[in-house]
């Protein structure tokens, strides 16, 4: 449940700009703000049904624009580059082909 939380959250930042702003504030206090379906509910006078209907219907739509614009994948991919770059500057004498390599893979990603 965590890294489906986390997933989302990163979703979410990614795209919030393209979600009506309904589904902006269901998201937010859903899973930045941790309130429960209940208390969504409560707070928009609505049943616990419609926001649970609302939010995974957000979840999906997050996961279609990740599979079509991948900002997620790119981010995760260019952390892991970034690590890995400095790995290597931390070696003794890094050696100057892997870090044109690893910059060559993260101009890739752009």
């Amino acid at each position: 449940m965590l890294e489906k939380t986390t997933r989302m959250n990163y979703l979410y930042d990614f795209y919030n700009s393209l979600l009506t702003p309904k589904q902006q504030s269901y998201m937010s206090l859903y899973y930045l703000d941790d309130y429960s379906l209940g208390e969504i509910a409560d707070e928009y006078d609505i049943s616990r049904q419609a926001v649970y209907d609302n939010i995974k219907r957000t979840e999906a739509m997050l996961e279609e624009y990740e599979e079509k614009l991948g900002l997620l994948q790119k981010f995760q991919e260019r952390c892991k580059l970034f690590r890995q770059l400095k790995e290597l500057l931390n070696e003794n004498s890094p050696s100057k082909q892997a870090i044109l390599e690893t910059v060559a893979e993260l101009e890739k990603l752009d």
